[in-house]
């Protein structure tokens, strides 16, 4: 009893001491439900009545939100699919602004009086060469037929149900279907490596050849020479078959480019007075800054052109190969200075970015094949060719105003034969498969078959390239004619072509030659 009444008594004390707050809670909570229920009676009778329903509807809602199943996400081969189009959408961008670096270059190597003309070329072959190439180039290089020649797949149509790769893959472009994109992304890609053949020819004819007949030929080029030989490596064709490998283009691109380059040079014939009782006269380019600006660009836009070219986001392939490719251009620069400084008595900057972008060409076809090593060494004999080559077609009479055909076609050849000399053969990188790439070059332990290949590579697709090429341009030349006239020449072929200056008001260089139509040669064609 004496517990009870301890109890009894805690308990009351216990309550005394909370009775004050729990009034005032509770007086607060009843004034907070006065005043809600005040609030509704203060609405309409109609809106008393949507309370219930709206109420309803909250509650169905909320149910719906934690009963849905949450949608399914991207499965990992669509993931695959996405990055890998991403990259390739960038790299043929990358190779799309190598234009500008064209553009650059060659009007900064040319004289002031025709830039216009240059910078024309430049813009609209791109242009004529995106018609060209969806029209027949692209079915030509890749589409279903036979070793020699594609046979399907004009303007882009036709069966095809890529990205899907390997035994599924159904359509008609089975020469590319190793790559795991959309159809569109794979042409956008070979459309800006189609484009690049055609400006290469823009350098070597720059300063007396006719526009109308430069883009007819970028046609032609476009539209026909370049894929069919593209189709014979690319395209699984019969150079395919026997074992030659061109990774990013020093043959499919550079030396087709080249070759068609170098045989517009010779039936154009020189520049009025470039050659003088039998010695060279120096025509310096008006702007060598901008020369260099292009030489950057270019050397940036081959980070597309060679990495891209894996058209996949292989981080490891790409890695590798971007640090090849940049390793050879800066092998290709010193070279080519040191070469310059030793042989022509100054460190020529014009040989500088020849050298640097001789180095590029060169590690084009190996890029993805061989070590750092060999990178470097194949772009210092890069650079050293190149300086000599200029000189050489110079004793031959060929007028290259920017060493297109130097950097391109000279470089382009060597490149290609190095695969087969440092080709570290497969099972070295996660990328090169036995099926994936070439045989060990020889001084990589392969013996000479690889080289035979390559070296069978470059005599074919040259001795095509220079046939109808040769026919292309002696067509022209007796149809349109493909130089101006001597006087559109002295003027400047932006007067004369396009009746604008590229620099109005300022000082130009002055019409007097100090040379005679007589004393120059027109060259051995």
């Amino acid at each position: 009893m004496m517990l009870k009444s301890m109890y009894k008594q805690k308990s009351k004390t216990k309550n005394r001491r909370l009775s004050p707050r729990n009034y005032a809670v509770n007086s607060q909570s009843n004034s907070k439900v006065k005043l809600f229920n005040l609030a509704i009676k203060r609405l309409s009778p109609s809106w008393q009545a949507c309370l219930p329903l709206a109420c309803l509807i909250v509650l169905a809602w909320g149910y719906a939100a934690v009963a849905q199943t949450p949608a399914a996400g991207p499965t990992t081969a669509e993931l695959k699919v996405a990055l890998d189009t991403l990259w390739v959408a960038i790299a043929a961008f990358l190779v799309f602004f190598m234009n500008a670096g064209f553009c650059m270059l060659e009007t900064g190597f040319c004289r002031q009086k025709n830039a216009v003309n240059v910078l024309s070329k430049n813009l609209i072959v791109f242009a004529l060469s995106s018609i060209a190439f969806w029209l027949i180039g692209f079915a030509l290089m890749f589409g279903d037929g036979n070793d020699f020649i594609g046979l399907s797949g004009f303007f882009l149509g036709g069966a095809d149900n890529s990205p899907t790769t390997g035994d599924n893959y159904k359509g008609i472009f089975g020469a590319i279907s190793w790559a795991g994109v959309p159809l569109a992304a794979k042409f956008l890609f070979q459309l800006v490596f189609a484009g690049t053949a055609a400006t290469i020819v823009s350098g070597a004819v720059a300063e007396r050849i006719k526009f109308v007949s430069f883009l007819i030929f970028s046609l032609l080029l476009v539209g026909i020479l370049y894929p069919i030989t593209g189709h014979w490596i690319w395209g699984t064709g019969w150079l395919a078959d026997r074992g030659f490998w061109d990774f990013a283009g020093c043959t499919v691109v550079h030396s087709v480019g080249g070759w068609a380059a170098l045989m517009g040079a010779a039936f154009l014939g020189p520049r009025l007075g470039r050659y003088q009782d039998r010695q060279v006269v120096a025509m310096p380019g008006h702007n060598m800054s901008i020369a260099t600006l292009g030489c950057l660009i270019l050397w940036l836009g081959w980070f597309g052109f060679n990495p891209g070219s894996v058209m996949a986001a292989d981080p490891s392939a790409i890695s590798h190969i971007a640090v090849t490719t940049n390793m050879s251009g800066a092998a290709g620069g010193i070279a080519a200075t040191i070469t310059a400084w030793l042989y022509l008595g100054k460190p020529d900057l014009s040989m500088i970015i020849n050298g640097i972008l001789a180095g590029l060409v060169g590690v084009t076809a190996s890029c993805a094949y061989i070590g750092i090593p060999a990178s470097l060494l194949i772009g210092f004999i890069a650079g050293v060719l190149v300086v000599f080559s200029v000189t050489f077609f110079d004793k031959l009479g060929i007028d290259d105003p920017v060493g297109a055909t130097s950097v391109h076609l000279v470089c382009g050849i060597w490149g290609t034969l190095a695969v087969g000399l440092w080709a570290v053969g497969p099972g070295v990188y996660s990328w090169y498969g036995d099926a994936l790439g070439p045989a060990k070059g020889l001084f990589a332990g392969g013996g000479f078959g690889q080289f035979g290949a390559q070296l069978l590579g470059v005599i074919s697709v040259g001795g095509f390239t220079v046939l109808l090429s040769s026919i292309f341009w002696l067509a022209l030349k007796a149809t349109l004619g493909i130089r101006v006239s001597k006087e559109e020449e002295l003027e400047g072929l932006d007067i004369g072509e396009h009746g604008m200056e590229a620099y109005s008001g300022f000082v130009k260089e002055g019409d007097a030659t100090g040379f005679s139509g007589e004393q120059s040669s027109m060259g051995k064609f």
